[in-house]
């Protein structure tokens, strides 16, 4: 069982979700800024990521691996109540969280749900 507090683990769970073939670096690290905006956590992410197999690294190239996406239904719970968008910061009505093993990732507003995931 993950410790839901391990910002690495809850990184590398986000990343074996992304939908993309291939992303560029900034791309990735928006997305993992969604957890920790400390560099050093972030690379332990990219890092921890690569060594399981979650994704490949190729300059500034991040290629995912698992094809692990995420289920829109079984994996994010959509709350109401007033909440700030994990991402961009702004004040939304409805939150999206992403269950994930590590534990809850959210909230995010409903474009920024589908550009962590990767669906736009």
């Amino acid at each position: 069982m993950s410790n839901p507090e391990d910002p690495v683990e809850m990184g590398v769970q986000l990343l074996e979700r992304l939908e993309q073939s291939e992303l560029d670096l900034p791309a990735v690290i928006d997305r993992i800024e969604t957890i920790t905006t400390d560099p050093a956590t972030t690379r332990a992410i990219l890092e921890e990521a690569e060594r399981r197999g979650v994704i490949e690294r190729d300059g500034s190239t991040v290629r995912p691996t698992q094809g692990r996406f995420l289920s829109f239904e079984a994996e994010v719970v959509t709350k109401e109540g007033e909440f700030t968008c994990q991402r961009c910061g702004a004040s939304i009505s409805t939150g999206y969280f992403m269950n994930l093993e590590a534990g809850e990732h959210g909230p995010f507003g409903s474009s920024c749900i589908r550009k962590v995931t990767g669906r736009e």
